[in-house]
């Protein structure tokens, strides 16, 4: 995981509007500050564990299961590539749960 361009860009855009909002408030004392924070402390870090069809370019199939741990799934953000700009907490629910319900499948199949 890295924090690329798209990331240092939203950072200052979220800096600056909070600036502007403080200061429409007549706050005197603000003072802009950015600091890069460290890997894994921010909330949705995304696309670490990719999902896709080509184990070369992807590490989960489209059931966010591995593709070579068979009993793996990931259910999280990490195997999106981005995030929108509102919370994505529904659609890891949303994932989780057609991933238990492929996962039961494969467990009373005896795939898994």
């Amino acid at each position: 995981m890295e924090y690329g361009e798209k990331e240092r860009l939203m950072r200052t855009d979220m800096q600056n509007t909070a600036i502007e909002m403080l200061e429409a408030c007549d706050l005197d004392w603000v003072r802009p500050f950015n600091n890069e924070p460290p890997l894994g402390t921010v909330i949705h870090e995304m696309g670490t564990a990719r999902m896709g069809h080509d184990p070369q370019t992807s590490f989960l199939n489209k059931w966010n299961q591995s593709h070579e741990i068979k009993n793996l799934f990931v259910t999280d953000g990490y195997s999106m590539v981005s995030s929108p700009p509102q919370n994505p907490s529904l659609t890891y629910m949303a994932l989780t749960a057609r991933a238990c319900n492929y996962a039961v499948s494969q467990l009373k199949n005896g795939e898994i």
